[in-house]
């Protein structure tokens, strides 16, 4: 059964990354199943958290690699930097992000825990930068993590092969699909079909290890 302290992180789904012609092919699947998790979310009264990477023109805030390449983008106010217009994301929670994890400086991990959740779904892109920094850094938090199968996609299967397995063996992360989520809503799902954890979340005051400055 699905945990009522769950919330979704739909991460990066933005005009610029899919710029990139390999990652184009997958936009039509994403944007259909991520708006099929969230208005399913919706309808649980699950709390989603839309997160968006953005960038100042004054390098203040560029990541190294952008330095050194002289290469901005995704400046605020941007077309870039705007969702796809066909995501259906408008009433979420909006977490603006400067690097590849959307816990990086940002408050949702005081969001996440005002909101009492224990655990977080995660779709979006791209799965070996983003989404893979995302679930680590959830880790790092206590928060048990699922990446949506079919919601998330890389312009390099290599890598994102390599990367998934690696949060499921080390991290106990699941991998699973928006139709097992939507089953096990339903009450359909097979009994030993994984969805995501209801585990505990420590709730001594302790912070995170990671700096939240």
């Amino acid at each position: 059964m699905l945990s009522d302290r769950t919330a979704l992180l739909i991460v990066d789904m933005q005009n610029a990354f899919f710029e990139d012609p390999l990652l184009r092919r997958h936009r039509d699947a994403l944007v259909r199943n991520c708006n099929r998790l969230v208005g399913w979310a919706r309808n649980l009264g699950m709390p989603i958290f839309n997160v968006r990477t953005e960038h100042a023109p004054d390098k203040s805030t560029w990541t190294l690699s952008m330095l050194d390449d002289d290469q901005g983008f995704l400046f605020a106010g941007s077309d870039q930097a705007k969702n796809l217009d066909d995501l259906d994301i408008g009433d979420a929670t909006e977490i603006i992000k400067r690097r590849d994890s959307a816990f990086w400086r940002t408050d949702l991990d005081g969001q996440l825990e005002r909101l009492g959740v224990e655990s977080v779904l995660i779709a979006g892109v791209s799965s070996h930068t983003c989404i893979a920094a995302t679930a680590a850094d959830a880790y790092a938090a206590n928060i048990r993590a699922s990446l949506v199968s079919d919601a998330i996609a890389s312009e390099d299967p290599r890598f994102e092969s390599a990367v998934l397995g690696l949060l499921q063996a080390e991290y106990r992360q699941k991998v699973v699909s928006v139709e097992s989520l939507l089953a096990a809503a339903d009450g359909t799902a097979d009994r030993e079909t994984p969805v995501t954890s209801q585990h505990t979340r420590p709730r001594n005051g302790m912070k995170s290890e990671r700096s939240m400055t």
